[in-house]
């Protein structure tokens, strides 16, 4: 079984239940890295250190916070060369499972089940990878989104991206999601943008992560 390590935290909450980071996870760089004291970003753009020198790149998101909005998602998407567009094609499946623990003590369990309308079939927007984030001090998102094979020019390139979710309001909330899919492109990837569907991010830590080939 993988070592289960902290995500993050965010105004004092850990984030937990990520597997540890191993020796073949390689430290490219750290594009976000801010709390709710520091000024708010819209979006966070990764473009360097994206090319043919790992097989597979992860991407840690840890304490993600929004702010300035209610239940807003959080989302990538993708571009190519120099372009800053972020409109590559995406077609994607997305899950989820929930626990929500009430003030009065009454709880409901949802199992792993297909989330209608957060994923895409050859759609140009930003897919979704957490949703419905609360913007209470103690909410905030961890996902980890790895990318395969981003520099290929023969093949599509494919994601997975699982997250846990943190809600903490009227009732204890927590989440976790998970989507897969193709990016329908055999140009090669250069550059990950991270955003919310509106608002902006005011707390969180973005890592950028190359596996070492085998």
């Amino acid at each position: 079984m993988p070592v289960i390590a902290n995500m993050g935290k965010v105004n004092g909450i850990v984030i937990s239940g990520a597997p540890a980071v191993s020796d073949a996870h390689v430290l490219i760089s750290t594009p976000l890295d801010i709390s709710v004291s520091d000024t708010a970003v819209s979006t966070v753009d990764v473009t360097l250190g994206i090319d043919s020198l790992y097989d597979v790149y992860e991407f840690h998101c840890i304490g993600i916070h929004p702010s300035g909005t209610s239940l807003p998602n959080f989302e990538f998407q993708v571009d190519t060369g120099t372009n800053t567009s972020y409109n590559q094609t995406i077609t994607s499946t997305y899950f989820q499972a929930q626990s929500n623990h009430t003030a009065d003590g009454a709880s409901n369990f949802t199992a792993v089940e297909y989330s209608t309308g957060e994923d895409q079939g050859q759609g140009t927007a930003f897919q979704k990878i957490a949703h419905g984030m609360g913007d209470e001090n103690d909410d905030s998102a961890s996902v980890i989104l790895k990318l395969y094979a981003p520099s290929s020019t023969t093949y599509i390139k494919h994601f997975t991206s699982v997250s846990q979710m943190n809600h903490h309001n009227n009732s204890i909330y927590s989440g976790n999601t998970y989507c897969g899919g193709y990016i329908n492109t055999t140009t090669a990837l250069t550059r990950v943008r991270f955003k919310f569907s509106a608002g902006t991010i005011d707390a969180g830590t973005i890592k950028v992560y190359g596996l070492e080939k085998s």
